[in-house]
């Protein structure tokens, strides 16, 4: 089998994945060519496939004195019981802007100084949920960037101040209107590039460092985390970055791996795979998944089956990941829905689900009763 190398990863990822015997091991001759960034040798991931399992310990001593950016990634793999099911559950919101999207945000802009797109001084613009859009504005702040983020008006006050907070300025446009009109935070965002001088758009639904950042570190992490008896892997849907490369290394690996996609009630995606159609989308509560368009970033050819979710099923069940003392977003919520329906034809099977974000970003909303109540979710 050939393995896909991988041109940048975080290098404190590997790091603080091993103790100091099997780093020694791990990177062998290239231990000389690490660079004082925080990304990783070329070959990273072809000697990591190749290290033995059981010497995957204790990495505690790695973590004092490293940039914020290089402790992207190796976040926990926990298991959680629900309603007498128990899945596995990676928790992403422990990465440093509390999301998933930290990984990719950092591959796209790691490649972007690489290709000369982005050049000192210079000003990072992306139409975001919010996730993507804090995870820009944390390596701006850290990198010395300016950054501009436009998101929907749907967007939770929480994620608009988080990335204010990181110096980003934001802009908020109507969620409401097609992914073409001049309205959209697609289109400001590409308008905004055109207009400021030394600008990079990551264009993270159709850029392939995306799902190449999570081939190179999430898919390593979970085959790993569960010594590659994983059986399923079940994730949301948004940019599809996160389920197409974490379901491509997967399948690698073991092409018998399972990889099931959650999208939520009035997105495309799930009538786009099951029947080949694209409906009209209508507007949802759930954030950071879904979409009204189709995307490039997203690799159906690596996907299963995609369930569908509502936003009341997300909202609940994410509540109840709290009650288990796992603090999540909507998101979350939705793929553990989908991933319990998912076990009723998987019994026995070892099903890991990917929890995006945090619900500390979500207090307004699904954490609090009132707002439930008035969109009769409670």
């Amino acid at each position: 089998m050939t393995t896909k190398k991988c041109h940048s990863t975080p290098k404190k990822f590997v790091k603080n994945f091993l103790d100091q015997k099997m780093q020694k091991y791990f990177f062998g001759s290239c231990a000389r060519n690490l660079k004082r960034d925080f990304f990783a040798p070329k070959r990273w991931l072809r000697d990591f496939s190749m290290a033995p399992t059981e010497t995957l310990v204790n990495r505690n001593h790695f973590l004092q004195g490293m940039n914020v950016l290089e402790a992207i990634g190796n976040t926990p793999l926990v298991t959680v019981t629900i309603g007498g099911q128990t899945l596995w559950t990676k928790l992403e919101f422990l990465n440093p802007s509390g999301s998933i999207k930290d990984r990719m945000a950092a591959f796209m802009i790691e490649d972007a100084e690489k290709r000369g797109l982005l050049n000192t001084g210079g000003t990072i613009i992306e139409n975001s949920s919010g996730n993507t859009g804090a995870a820009l504005a944390m390596i701006a702040a850290v990198r010395g960037y300016k950054c501009i983020i436009t998101m929907p008006d749907k967007m939770s006050d929480e994620k608009q101040n988080l990335m204010k907070g990181y110096g980003a300025r934001v802009i908020v446009t109507p969620t409401d209107v097609p992914p073409d009109s001049p309205e959209s935070y697609y289109s400001v965002a590409k308008r905004l590039v055109k207009e400021t001088q030394n600008s990079f758009y990551p264009d993270q639904y159709n850029n392939p460092k995306n799902s190449e950042a999570h081939y190179c570190s999430t898919g390593p992490e979970i085959w790993y985390q569960t010594n590659g008896t994983i059986d399923v892997l079940v994730a949301g849907i948004g940019t599809g970055g996160t389920i197409s490369g974490t379901g491509k290394y997967l399948k690698e690996r073991n092409p018998k791996v399972k990889v099931i996609g959650v999208d939520p009630e009035g997105s495309v995606f799930y009538d786009y795979f099951r029947y080949g159609k694209l409906i009209t989308p209508h507007v949802y509560k759930i954030e950071g998944i879904g979409q009204d368009h189709l995307v490039n970033a997203l690799d159906f050819n690596i996907l299963d089956d995609i369930i569908q979710i509502t936003d009341k099923e997300a909202f609940l069940t994410g509540r109840q990941l709290a009650q288990q003392g796992i603090f999540a977003g909507g998101s979350s919520g939705a793929v553990v829905s989908a991933a319990l329906k998912v076990s009723k034809h998987h019994k026995g099977k070892k099903i890991i689900v990917i929890l995006p974000d945090s619900g500390n970003r979500y207090l307004s909303k699904m954490y609090n009763d009132e707002w439930m109540k008035k969109n009769r979710f409670l």
